[in-house]
């Protein structure tokens, strides 16, 4: 980060912050001592957390190169970017078809501050960020007409960020706003932490931290976020099921989730 863009930022290095702590868990650099405090405590006391991160991860880039590949999908929205690090929504679709469209979403000026990290494009394509809070489609949408055309499919991008809207009924009826202004052939690549013993005493501790609250949910409450939508096997499922990497055997992660089309 440039000295001019570290004076503009508060960046709240004397507690953890949600998008650098989730940097640390990657093996990211962009992370100070309290995030990396809670990384230590995480990896040590709960580590179906790191193996959520991880699993997240590896998710996009699947999720990414089949729309991009299979599905035909050349525009993105990526709701809740998080902080750059290696294979980005915009480098893994322009990979697979180079003339590919990413906006990026994000409300947190410490993301903000990274954000030209995310705007390198090839010629062929287009990535822009929209500093906006995801919780209102209507400018979120709005913005990124500036580099999408809303009147093609978009691949709508909401991994592992859900849970901060903490009530699940609101996060659902969220998702199915964006969703409903999207057209016929659009899909939504969608994960999130399910509410296993484990999991729920790791996102306590998380909580707990002072970073912000992140909310598991039910298998029904994930499910819920799709209706409406075409879910292909295998389903709401660990999301490690999707897509594996040929000769891949992993163990199911807590983190569930799907990839839904738009009929």
């Amino acid at each position: 980060m440039s000295n001019d863009l570290a004076r503009d930022v508060d960046l709240q290095t004397d507690r953890p912050h949600s998008a650098r702590f989730w940097n640390y868990l990657l093996g990211g650099k962009d992370n100070y001592l309290p995030d990396q405090e809670l990384g230590e405590l995480v990896k040590r006391e709960h580590p179906v957390l790191v193996a959520a991160a991880r699993a997240s991860r590896a998710f996009l880039g699947r999720s990414i190169r089949h729309l991009a590949t299979d599905a035909g999908i050349r525009q993105f929205l990526d709701l809740g970017t998080g902080l750059p690090t290696a294979d980005n929504t915009h480098e893994v679709a322009q990979r697979a078809a180079p003339a590919s469209r990413i906006v990026y979403v994000d409300h947190d000026p410490i993301v903000l501050a990274h954000a030209r990290a995310l705007l390198t494009s090839n010629a062929e394509g287009a990535t822009d960020y929209v500093d906006a809070d995801l919780t209102d489609p209507e400018t979120v949408l709005a913005k990124a007409e500036r580099t999408l055309d809303l009147t093609q499919p978009v691949g709508l991008i909401i991994l592992s960020t859900i849970g901060h809207v903490e009530d699940a009924t609101e996060a659902a009826e969220l998702v199915q706003s964006y969703m409903s202004r999207l057209v016929s052939g659009s899909y939504l690549a969608l994960c999130t932490s399910i509410d296993s013993p484990a999991m729920c005493a790791a996102a306590d501790a998380y909580s707990g931290s002072g970073a912000p609250p992140y909310r598991v949910r039910t298998a029904a409450e994930i499910e819920a976020c799709a209706a409406g939508l075409v879910v292909p096997a295998p389903g709401l499922a660990p999301i490690n099921r999707w897509f594996p990497e040929t000769g891949a055997d992993q163990p199911d992660v807590d983190q569930w989730g799907y990839i839904a089309r738009k009929a």
